[in-house]
């Protein structure tokens, strides 16, 4: 449990810290955004390389991403994916009803333009796990309504 505040405290503080470095003068709000892409993609592909060292081989993309949906998700955020969807066509769709780094946001629509900054992290975590997996992606999110969020993988296989 204490992890899981810590993990928070410090999600929360990147993002606080980026953003206000940026309107300092020292960086942009698009160079903010990369940089936690870029952190989450080093952490996903550190987290999947311990997660799956006693693992069996994945026989394709599908049973990759229902790893990251149950798997992975349920370590990193204490929970499962609430659906996982396909195209068939390379998009994987991973939606989370209660995303924890959204939930202690309010429910409100005041806050909904600051939620992709706290996606950002999270789209490099997926990201740069399916990366140490094989599997080429460029990950991004959409919030509609808080705490709710879709995650959209587009893939190709390495």
């Amino acid at each position: 449990m204490a992890d899981e505040a810590l993990f928070l405290l410090l999600h929360s503080e990147m993002v606080a810290g980026l953003y206000r470095a940026a309107e300092q003068g020292e960086g942009e709000n698009g160079r903010c955004t990369a940089k936690l892409e870029g952190m989450g993609f080093r952490v996903g592909q550190g987290l999947i390389e311990r997660f799956t060292k006693d693992t069996a081989r994945f026989k394709d993309e599908l049973d990759i991403m229902k790893f990251i949906c149950k798997d992975f998700w349920t370590t990193v955020f204490k929970k499962q994916i609430d659906n996982l969807r396909t195209n068939h066509q390379g998009i994987y769709v991973l939606q989370d009803n209660k995303f924890r780094l959204l939930t202690q946001m309010s429910a409100g629509k005041q806050y909904l333009e600051h939620a992709p900054k706290y996606l950002a992290f999270t789209c490099g975590l997926i990201r740069g796990g399916l990366s140490n997996l094989g599997i080429k992606s460029i990950v991004t999110a959409e919030v509609s309504s808080m705490p709710a969020c879709k995650l959209f993988s587009e893939y190709s296989v390495i």
